[in-house]
């Protein structure tokens, strides 16, 4: 791809100034573990809903999104969609108990409802999914991303995505990851919205369509004509004309992203620290829904182009899905504008690794090393996340460099958690709404599904005769990851009230603030507050989900 004087001077501004600015609004008020890794519980729910968006959306996402309209069509959407749903969860449900119990982690929260072991394991495990997926693949796909842009090969650009986001991290804290956030979206919006502007005008000069109606149906004879799978509408049919089951279904949807979304949107502490940040416990309720109104926009600006490209560009991106969003913006950007929207790469990029850097220097520095020497001085434990924070880099670097060995990006991100997620959904679900769940059951859950995952990862990934030969696992295997979500999922749950059952229950003083007294008493609590009341506000972003989906 030809790059203009004009974008690299864009782009190299950009990386200068955000990480001048990051610098400046973090390091010089970051002398506490609070002031670095929850921002000094300052942020308002605007810039907490912003960056919980921000901290989802990066290159992965973006070049995964468009290779999903590309290659899927619509139904890639509810990865999207879905997490608007699961950001009502987070408000509603489990903000409340996150903010009242003033945590620095998602695993002290375990700790008091379950035990310090289960905090351990817990901490471990949200380690290890930081390293493996937030860091890691992403700087893989960042890498091929600039690979393709600039010409730079995957290792050198593995080391300056790195390099970049762990400066402004490291010396920032989360301050800096959630002020730089809000200059972060505008460029990236500006050029998501952009570049599908254009791929919209570019289908009515070239192929006569100026009606969403006329681009669905265009791409559905498009792919009935040439044999592929693109569905024009967000929910799919179970089954494929071939008899095999689509792997985002309506069904997939249905079981498989509630798992995924509640652990991801609900217990990551690259996520949720954003609202253990909030102000005030409303700010951090509000912050996470409007966070799910913010979620709706990737539909629009980031898989309906890949659709578009199907349609305009189908011959000419061929079997090569991942090149989607780069064809489009050779296309149609012009110098400067393309520019622009590869800062606004980096930009995503980076808020994801910075995020979830700052999320395991949380994590260190708090679950680690404060449980071994609690009179550790918050100087010491601040220093010491950082080096964990440049440590797990370096590994996340290495590890990325495997990207290349899985199937496709985007199913690496969702399949590697189906190692954990259901276990942790299942915990947490469980210890917000059942009294009776134990510190056993929570244990032997997370142990359970880290086995079977490990071994269904394994059986995915490892071309060896004992998998790909024996005809159980290869049809296990041949199942879509999302259902295979689903039973995991199942199988966790009966762990979990088995062994809650067979073990004696939590003294009620020991969760007392800690499970809600009913399964619905999220909705009853206190009086309605007018229309900025976060159950006022989830209403709305209900009613809205539920016209796009009868439209889309």
């Amino acid at each position: 791809m030809n790059v203009s004087n004009l974008d690299i001077g864009i782009i190299v501004g950009y990386l200068i100034a955000i990480i001048a600015l990051g610098i400046f609004v973090g390091f010089r008020k970051n002398t506490t573990t609070s002031q670095l890794f929850l921002s000094g519980r300052s942020m308002t729910w605007p810039v907490i809903g912003i960056s919980l968006f921000c901290a989802n959306i990066s290159s992965i996402h973006l070049v995964g999104l468009a290779a999903g309209g590309f290659g899927d069509g619509m139904p890639v959407g509810n990865f999207e969609w879905g997490a608007s749903f699961c950001l009502i969860i987070l408000g509603l449900v489990f903000a409340p108990f996150y903010f009242r119990s003033k945590l620095s982690t998602l695993p002290e929260y375990v700790e008091r409802r379950y035990s310090p072991t289960t905090r351990t394991i817990l901490g471990i495990i949200f380690i290890l999914s930081a390293l493996l997926v937030h860091i890691g693949i992403s700087l893989y796909a960042g890498a091929v991303l600039m690979e393709k842009f600039f010409g730079i090969d995957v290792i050198t650009a593995i080391i300056l995505m790195a390099g970049l986001s762990a400066v402004y991290t490291v010396l920032g804290g989360l301050r800096a990851v959630m002020i730089t956030n809000l200059v972060q979206v505008v460029i990236l919006l500006a050029g998501a919205i952009t570049l599908t502007y254009l791929a919209w005008q570019a289908l009515g000069e070239q192929k006569g369509i100026t009606t969403y109606a006329e681009l669905k149906a265009a791409a559905s004879s498009l792919s009935a004509t040439n044999g592929d799978n693109i569905s024009p509408t967000v929910l799919q049919g179970i089954w494929n004309e071939d008899g095999e089951l689509n792997k985002y279904s309506w069904l997939c949807v249905l079981v498989g992203y509630p798992i995924l979304g509640i652990w991801y949107w609900c217990t990551d502490q690259t996520i949720v620290q954003n609202v253990l940040a909030a102000k005030t416990e409303k700010d951090g309720r509000d912050g996470a829904i409007f966070g799910g109104f913010l979620k709706i926009l990737p539909v629009f600006c980031m898989v309906l182009p890949g659709m578009m490209a199907y349609v305009l560009y189908r011959d000419e991106i061929g079997s090569e899905k991942n090149d989607t969003l780069m064809v489009l913006m050779e296309k149609l950007l012009q110098p400067g504008f393309l520019g622009l929207f590869a800062a606004g790469l980096l930009a995503a990029l980076m808020s994801t690794v910075a995020a979830a850097l700052n999320s395991i220097a949380t994590l260190a520095s708090t679950d680690v090393l404060k449980r071994l020497k609690p009179d550790t001085p918050d100087k010491t434990l601040v220093w010491f996340g950082r080096i964990s924070a440049i440590v797990v880099v370096l590994l996340a670097m290495a590890w990325s460099t495997q990207g290349g060995k899985f199937p496709s990006i985007f199913d690496a991100i969702n399949q590697i958690p189906m190692m954990f997620a259901p276990a942790i959904t299942t915990i947490f679900l469980g210890g917000v709404f059942w009294k009776r769940g134990t510190k056993q059951a929570a244990i032997a859950t997370m142990i359970f599904n880290i086995v079977v995952g490990v071994l269904y990862m394994t059986a995915v990934l490892v071309d060896h005769p004992i998998f790909t030969e024996t005809s159980w696992v290869a049809g296990f295997v041949a199942i879509p990851f999302m259902l295979v979500g689903g039973i995991f999922f199942a199988l966790c749950l009966a762990t979990y009230i088995i062994t809650s059952l067979a073990t004696p229950a939590p003294a009620e003083a020991n969760i007392k603030g800690l499970v809600w007294d009913t399964p619905l008493a999220f909705l009853k609590e206190g009086k309605i507050q007018g229309i900025t009341d976060p159950r006022i506000m989830a209403l709305i972003l209900l009613i809205l989900m539920a016209i796009l989906y009868s439209i889309m």
